[in-house]
């Protein structure tokens, strides 16, 4: 169980301490922060409220551990993560616990999800090994004017102190994508759980203490984002920030100065279907991509563009399977399962409501208790109703038909947002056409909208990020190239 056995160190009473140069503390403010369980609506855990002044201490330690990590070998660094992978994928029990209750993910999809993450880590230093242990070898000859006089050298150094802040959804996969390239390229990390997902973060962190890694080079600040969020972000010991969430990101890219920033925001992921699209898949797909995790997902469907010749077929096939869709808690493993939090649940609500006054076809009742949002397809959709372009981060899926392949892109690319969109027709030559043509940072033919594996890039346009996700992009971004020239004092010609 959570907070038990070999996590018993990490907890206080009811409270959950936070990870600092390689110990467990309570923090100095006295203060908690409530971490509500969505589907109870009742105080789960509760975790420390740490101050600016722990948070200060945090960095100085960061800084310090990452100058020792800096000078630790590859495989060093390797060996640790695969440690870290094996430790986390033999507690997933106690971890996908926490996902249930603090995020009401599906019990499955709780312990896939902590799996998914070890498997990650894992990866991850393996391709770090092979990324990093190569660098580049310069001539000067190359370039016109010159003679074989210069030697450059270069390799990959790494970037510092990284700020890793993963959203509520995937906080333990999202946290450790963010934590394991850190780490195989000798940067050090201080990580800033969501609230929702604290308690999963902390376990999983506690993870990486056991698979020893040097004191102070892995921390877990939790806290209030109105106390300690600006502070963490504008620090001037960061040197780097991993961000995955919402408008907030935007709100970081402005303040955080000149300092590299991977940044993921969501998105409004659009699917474009075809007339001579295969509606069963079609239909599949959109049940998945649309509703699973209650449609809780950067990557969900977010609004479909089917060709109105298709578009009834289409409906009626959608609402079948939405009809077989089990609604209620997680620990059931129900396919619908409560929305984080009732914030979220009013919102999704203002969307349907606004749909309702604007004359959407509801093709289901809506229905709610509490946090509970009954799976609702909108159909006739129009683009002066806020759900054809808000993005819901629930189960309420917008039907919008068009008259041509040319409108869907044009709504597609109206959108602020820029992640992902998919395609489905059974010509693969249009597929690629739309695909060029459609501004967003990863489409997908005949397929829902994901993000993996985990090595493949996963990037964002406009309001949807900055920079590019995936193992090894993350790798990449989290160092710096470094040269090194050596001057001869005459040309030199290998068996020249």
């Amino acid at each position: 169980m959570a907070g038990t056995g070999d996590f018993a160190e990490i907890l206080d009473g009811d409270v959950y301490k936070y990870y600092s140069d390689g110990e467990w503390k309570k923090s100095s403010s006295g203060k908690t922060v409530a971490i509500i369980n969505p589907t109870t609506r009742k105080t789960q855990y509760k975790v420390q409220a740490c101050s600016q002044a722990e948070v200060n201490k945090v960095m100085e330690s960061a800084k310090s551990a990452q100058k020792a990590w800096a000078r630790t070998p590859l495989w060093k660094r390797a060996e640790l993560l695969h440690k870290a992978a094996a430790i986390l994928k033999e507690h997933k029990a106690p971890i996908a616990e926490c996902l249930v209750k603090e995020i009401a993910k599906p019990a499955k999809d709780a312990v896939s999800e902590v799996v998914r993450s070890g498997d990650l880590v894992s990866y991850t230093a393996e391709e770090g090994v092979r990324i990093l242990g190569e660098g580049k070898f310069l001539v000067s000859d190359s370039f016109p004017g010159n003679e074989r006089t210069k030697y450059c050298l270069t390799s990959k150094i790494p970037l510092g102190v990284i700020l890793a802040i993963p959203p509520f959804n995937y906080p333990v996969n999202l946290a450790v994508s963010k934590i394991g390239p850190a780490l195989i390229a000798g940067n050090s990390l201080v990580l800033k759980p969501p609230t929702q997902g604290a308690v999963s973060c902390l376990h999983m962190v506690h993870c990486f203490h056991l698979a020893g890694f040097p004191k102070g080079l892995i921390s877990c600040v939790t806290g209030k984002g109105s106390e300690i969020g600006d502070f963490l972000t504008m620090h001037p010991g960061v040197n780097c920030i991993s961000f995955t969430g919402g408008d907030t990101g935007i709100a970081i890219s402005k303040k955080a100065g000149m300092i590299p920033l991977q940044m993921e925001l969501g998105g409004k992921d659009a699917c474009i279907v075809l007339e001579d699209a295969d509606l069963d898949l079609v239909a599949a797909n959109i049940i998945k991509g649309g509703f699973s995790y209650s449609g809780q997902r950067c990557t969900a469907i977010k609004v479909v563009l089917v060709m109105e010749s298709v578009a009834d077929a289409l409906v009626e096939k959608v609402n079948a399977r939405v009809a077989k869709l089990r609604v209620g808690p997680p620990e059931d493993d129900c396919d619908i399962t409560p929305v984080v939090t009732e914030s979220s649940a009013n919102f999704i609500e203002g969307l349907v409501m606004d749909a309702k006054e604007k004359g959407a076809t509801f093709c289901q009742e809506y229905k709610r208790d509490g946090n509970l949002i009954w799976p609702l397809l909108l159909d006739n959709v129009r683009p002066d109703m806020r759900i054809a372009w808000e993005e819901p981060f629930g189960p309420i899926l917008p039907v919008i038909r068009i008259n041509s392949v040319e409108e869907g892109i044009h709504h597609c690319n109206a959108s602020n947002f820029g992640l992902q969109g998919c395609v489905f027709t059974k010509d693969i030559n249009k597929a690629v056409l739309i695909s060029d043509a459609m501004e967003t940072g990863t489409v997908q033919i005949n397929s829902a909208p994901a993000r993996g594996p985990d090595h493949f890039p996963f990037q964002g346009l406009k309001d949807s990020g900055i920079g590019s996700q995936g193992i090894t992009n993350s790798i990449n971004m989290m160092t710096k190239v470094k040269s090194t020239v050596i001057n001869l004092p005459s040309p030199s010609y290998s068996m020249g």
